[in-house]
């Protein structure tokens, strides 16, 4: 037995990574796919061409099922960016996240629609200092589906905070991304263990198509 088999035997066997499930009424979150990230040529950038595609996979089946998109954006406003607080000093490129830049426009690829919201956020979760829970709780949402990025960074924030608020959060593997592999992979396993349940691309479209049907 390998050594990552024998660590994901002894969660399982202490009850770890039980599924929560898919809940009847959800709506898709995509997560800061700015071109500061998404452009690995910029200093808070990385490839990740294929997560977007899958995510727009998911974008689709969103669309079909005529569920509730959102997604995330950072930008600072203030002067030196005192709107980032501390986290501007501990990652210093997060001074390039200045509003009304290229930078922290939503990637085209997406095709992001004019009635679909963007929530602006300053820190990692997309709950922190928003109204995202009020904008949920207004259309009755119980299952978040997560795609974006970081997957150790926003991604996670944002999956612990859903959990904690009383949704599902179902991140889908294929559709989120990191800048170091290892980060990514550590953070899928962490994420399943405790806070969420990862599914793959092909389980989140037949729930979508569900949904649909059922409308």
């Amino acid at each position: 037995m390998s050594d990552a088999q024998e660590v994901e035997q002894f969660f399982r066997e202490r009850g770890f990574g039980q599924l929560i499930g898919w809940g009847d009424s959800p709506a898709l979150l995509v997560i800061d796919y700015m071109r500061a990230f998404t452009n690995p040529a910029l200093p808070l950038g990385a490839n990740l061409d294929r997560e977007l595609a899958e995510t727009m996979r998911v974008l689709g089946a969103a669309r079909g099922a005529d569920s509730p998109i959102y997604y995330s954006a950072i930008w600072y406003e203030e002067k030196n960016v005192r709107d980032a607080g501390l986290w501007a000093k501990k990652i210093a490129a997060a001074k390039t996240l200045r509003a009304g830049t290229p930078e922290v426009e939503i990637d085209p690829r997406l095709g992001r629609r004019a009635d679909e919201a963007i929530i602006v956020k300053k820190y990692a979760s997309v709950f922190f200092g928003t109204d995202l829970v009020a904008r949920l709780n207004a259309q009755r949402i119980d299952t978040l589906i997560l795609t974006g990025c970081t997957t150790s960074g926003c991604v996670r924030a944002t999956a612990v905070d859903a959990l904690q608020y009383g949704f599902r959060p179902m991140v889908v593997r294929e559709a989120v991304g990191d800048r170091a592999q290892s980060a990514h992979e550590q953070s899928l396993f962490d994420l399943h263990a405790k806070y969420a349940d990862v599914v793959s691309v092909d389980e989140t479209l037949e729930y979508l198509s569900s949904v649909k049907n059922k409308r």
